[in-house]
């Protein structure tokens, strides 16, 4: 049976010489507008900053991890009001449009932030000049990391990712992002149909209940490990991304610079360490430090 992130659909199903009418679900994929106000109490300005296609639900949280990604949100008290906006559609009442209100007085720079998305999403822009984006805006480097993580752990993250989602059971269309502790404990794991609005939902919902930044946590992701994700895990203070797939260069680039744990190629047998091994506990130094050989 479905729910309100994914739709059932009569299909045709083929295999061999045979055929026959089926039920299907498919992964939700709808618009959602991203706006911002700004500006003095009586004279509030709104701007659009970003229209993602995403799969509803968590919208606030989804708007409000996109803007932490991109170094536009930074603290809670930024915020005045969150809000879902425009006409209710199908059955469920989705929105199509979230607004975030500034509270008087907060500063939004308009060209810093069209300069962070050309810089994101311009195929055409070099690595270096994505690279000083992050170093002008807003990153800074992670702290010196106090918390090291078993390799048996990392070994099963993906499972544990895999275990809870729900929609992708029924569609098999949907990327995730899980937050998880060092223990492997899993605290929240979000589902859509863009890896990127996955993380942002986690990242959005920790935000709005103040819980950033999240430098004793472990961000885990179905697919590849992107600049893009690098940045987003960045800009919430998460020392470690751990992915199911490979890690891009510039992904690497990025962890390294800012002192970041990134790992690829995650599966029940092992996986790569790309950045930031002092993170990751392994079993001769798990052995050793059971046996008193190691402070």
């Amino acid at each position: 049976m479905g729910d309100k992130r994914s739709l059932s659909r009569t299909i045709r199903k083929v295999s061999g010489a045979t055929s026959q009418a089926v039920p299907d679900y498919l992964a939700r994929e709808e618009p959602l507008e991203i706006q911002v106000a700004f500006g003095a109490a009586e004279s509030r300005q709104w701007k659009t900053v970003a229209i993602t296609m995403r799969t509803p639900g968590h919208d606030r949280e989804l708007a409000a991890g996109f803007l932490v990604g991109e170094g536009i949100l930074r603290s809670l008290d930024q915020i005045e009001a969150v809000h879902t906006r425009g006409p209710l559609y199908g059955e469920e009442g989705f929105q199509h449009s979230v607004r975030i209100t500034l509270r008087p007085g907060v500063e939004l720079d308009l060209a810093r932030l069209e300069r962070n998305f050309y810089t994101t999403s311009s195929c055409g822009v070099c690595g270096k000049t994505s690279l000083e984006a992050l170093e002008l805006n807003f990153m800074k480097p992670l702290p010196a990391c106090p918390w090291q993580i078993d390799r048996e752990t990392i070994c099963t993250l993906p499972a544990r990712l895999r275990e809870a989602q729900a929609v992708f059971d029924q569609t098999g269309g949907l990327h995730a992002a899980g937050l998880f502790t060092p223990s492997g404990k899993a605290l929240m794991i979000r589902e859509d149909v863009g890896r990127h609005n996955a993380v942002d939902k986690v990242i959005g919902t920790e935000f709005l209940a103040d819980r950033l930044p999240l430098s004793s946590h472990v961000l885990v992701v179905s697919g590849r490990a992107s600049f893009e994700l690098m940045q987003k895990a960045l800009a919430a203070g998460i020392g470690m991304l751990v992915a199911v797939g490979a890690p891009s260069s510039l992904a690497v680039t990025v962890a390294e610079s800012f002192g970041a744990t990134l790992i690829g190629f995650t599966k029940a047998g092992g996986f790569n360490i790309y950045t930031g091994e002092e993170r990751v506990r392994l079993a001769l130094e798990k052995a050793l430090a059971s046996s008193g050989d190691r402070p």
